[in-house]
C-alpha cells in the first residue's frame, strides 16, 4: 500500500505540468509555429535525459523508439500546441480528461489489463466531471480544436501502453531520453520544411520554453512512464484527470476566464472520480506479496526477486523508492520487476 501510494503520488505530477501547460503555452509562446513548438519543447528535454542515461538503443528499439516518438512526442505534441492556441486553457485540457477511457481500451487490447470497478466508477465520476467542464464561458468551441485534442489523446495513450509493454527489461531514463529525442529530431525536421525558421524568442518566452521542455516534459513523462510500470493503465488514467482541474484553476486565476457553477460541479466531480480510483489502487496495493506465517510461499504471485528471505520464501527487494538508490534503479541503473502491479 506504501508503494501504491508513492506511485500514485509520482504519477500525479505529469497531469499537473500539463494542466500548466496549456496556460503557458496559450498566453507566453508563439502561436503561428506549432512544429517549432514542439521541437523546441522535446529535444532539448531528450537531449538532457540521454545526457544523464548515458546509453544509445540498440537492436529493434531503434524503430520501437521512432514510433513511440511520433506518438508520444512528435504528432503528441504538434497536435497540444494547436489545440491550446485554438481553445480556451480549460476545454483544451477538458478534451484530453477522456484519458481513463483510451488506456483502458487500449491497456485491454495490447496488455489483457482489465478495469476494476472501484475504478470503473471513479473513472465515470470523472469522466462526467470532465464533460461539464467542456462548457466554454464565452461559447466559442472550435471543432478544428476539439478535434486536434482528441488525436492527441489517442496517440499519448497508444503511445504509453506501447511503451509499457516494450519498456519492461529496460532503463526508465533511457527509454523516455530515446523516443523523446527521436520525436524531437522528427519535429524539428518537420519545423524547417513547414515553418522555415524558428521563431524569435525573448526573455519570456524563452523561460517559458525552459519551462514546458524540462518541466512539463523531460520530468512529467519521466514521472509518467514511472507510474505506467507500476499501476495498471485505467488507474493512470483517472490520474490523468488531475490535467483538466489544473488547466481550469489557472485559467480562472491567471487567464482571465470565468468559472461557472456548472464548471464548479465539473471540478468536484473530477476530485471525487480520482479520490474513488486512488481508494480502489490502495486497497489493491502491496499486501498480497507479504508470505503469512507458517506458509512456504507457494502457490502465492509475488514478483520475481534475486534476494530470498532466511525461510526461503522470495522477497521484494527492501528499496527505499525516495533515497537515490531506489530512484537509480528505477529509472538508470535497472528496470521494475516484470509483473509488478498494485
Amino acid at each position: 500500500m506504501e508503494d501504491t501510494r508513492t506511485w500514485l503520488a509520482v504519477t500525479a505530477v505529469a497531469p499537473i505540468t500539463w494542466g500548466a501547460t496549456y496556460f503557458v503555452t496559450r498566453e507566453y509562446l508563439p502561436a503561428d509555429t506549432p512544429l517549432w513548438g514542439g521541437a523546441l519543447r522535446a529535444l532539448p528535454a531528450g537531449l538532457l535525459l540521454l545526457l544523464a542515461a548515458r546509453r544509445l538503443p540498440s537492436g529493434s528499439w531503434w524503430w520501437r523508439a521512432a514510433m513511440l516518438g511520433v506518438l508520444n512526442f512528435g504528432a503528441f505534441f504538434t497536435l497540444v500546441y494547436l489545440a491550446a492556441q485554438l481553445l480556451p486553457t480549460s476545454i483544451a485540457s477538458s478534451v484530453m480528461a477522456l484519458a481513463p477511457v483510451t488506456l483502458a481500451g487500449f491497456g485491454w487490447l495490447l496488455l489483457r489489463e482489465r478495469m476494476s470497478a472501484g475504478t470503473a466508477v471513479g473513472s465515470t465520476v470523472g469522466i462526467i466531471g470532465a464533460l461539464l467542464l467542456l462548457r466554454a464561458p464565452d461559447g466559442e468551441i472550435r471543432p478544428v480544436g476539439v478535434l486536434a485534442s482528441m488525436t492527441a489523446l489517442l496517440c499519448s495513450s497508444l503511445g504509453a501502453i506501447l511503451t509499457k509493454r516494450w519498456g519492461q527489461g529496460q532503463p526508465l531514463l533511457a527509454v523516455t531520453a530515446w523516443q523523446m529525442v527521436a520525436g524531437g529530431i522528427l519535429l524539428t525536421a518537420g519545423a524547417g520544411i513547414v515553418e522555415g525558421a524558428p521563431p524569435a524568442l525573448g526573455t519570456v518566452e524563452i523561460l517559458a520554453f525552459a519551462f514546458v521542455s524540462v518541466i512539463a516534459t523531460a520530468v512529467a513523462f519521466l514521472c509518467w512512464f514511472t507510474g505506467m510500470r507500476h499501476l495498471p493503465a485505467a488507474t493512470i488514467g483517472v490520474i490523468g484527470l488531475l490535467n483538466p482541474v489544473t488547466g481550469v484553476l489557472l485559467g480562472t486565476a491567471l487567464g482571465g476566464e470565468t468559472l461557472t457553477v456548472v464548471q464548479v460541479a465539473g471540478v468536484l466531480l473530477v476530485l471525487g472520480g480520482l479520490f474513488l480510483a486512488q481508494r480502489r489502487a490502495r486497497t489493491n496495493g502491496r499486501s498480497p506479496q507479504r508470505p503469512r506465517a507458517g506458509r512456504s510461499g507457494r502457490g502465492t504471485r509475488r514478483p520475481p526477486t534475486d534476494e530470498p528471505s532466511p525461510s526461503g520464501v522470495r522477497m521484494p527487494p527492501r528499496v527505499s523508492y525516495w533515497g537515490r538508490p531506489g530512484w537509480r534503479r528505477e529509472w538508470g541503473g535497472g528496470s521494475a520487476p516484470a509483473g509488478r502491479k498494485p
